[in-house]
């Protein structure tokens, strides 16, 4: 098993900005917003046609820069050539997790169940993606902790201002925040839920 830890700044600043199927105009748009907040971790989702381009963008102004949602060992491999540090997926493939260790590429595959989260972690992830973590919240993310406590946990789906200081506090590594944060064209909306993440974990970083 060879198994490529996540970059120190995501255990550091505990939050990922995920921009999912965002077009690469709108990913330049949104990310000076994000950082004037206090982000500076992100994830593109690969499912979005200008991905490579927006992943690429990220990488050269030097922001820590992830790929989400790689379903494919091509995935991987482009993701990496365009400037991604991490990638992460919803659930775990073993050809897409080989890719991504024989790249030096750290996966986040995603799991939900205690044996999904196991299974994951004993293939090699550099973490494990709760998701969606939602259906359990926090206290689900808790009671995971227990047996499994040094498995790195990233709940993703439903996080928010309100209740990602609670899963950092239960345990997690850190929080990837998505449609909550970024799925809007209205900037001032943006800003103000940024700025009210970003201050609801302040003092768990």
């Amino acid at each position: 098993m060879n198994r490529t830890p996540i970059p120190q700044p995501i255990s550091e600043q505990r939050l990922i900005a995920v921009m999912r199927r965002l077009g690469a105009e709108h990913v330049h748009a949104v990310t000076p917003i994000l950082v004037d907040a206090g982000v500076s971790v992100f994830e593109v989702t690969m499912d979005g046609e200008e991905a490579l381009q927006s992943i690429e963008w990220l990488a050269g102004r030097g922001y820590l820069v992830g790929a989400g949602t790689v379903r494919t060992a091509g995935d991987a491999a482009a993701a990496m050539r365009a400037g991604a540090s991490f990638a992460s997926s919803p659930g775990l493939d073993q050809t897409v997790l080989g890719t991504a260790a024989t790249l030096g590429l750290p996966m986040i595959p995603g799991a939900l169940t205690p044996s999904e989260i196991m299974a994951a972690w004993s293939a090699g992830s550099g973490a494990v993606k709760l998701f969606p973590a939602s259906l359990g919240g926090h206290e689900y993310l808790r009671a995971l902790r227990g047996p499994l406590a040094d498995i790195p946990l990233i709940p993703t789906g439903g996080v928010t201002s309100d209740n990602a200081a609670s899963y950092l506090e239960s345990g997690a590594t850190a929080v990837a925040v998505g449609r909550w944060l970024t799925g809007h064209t209205d900037m001032y909306q943006i800003a103000q839920r940024a700025t009210a993440l970003v201050d609801s974990i302040s003092h768990l970083r």
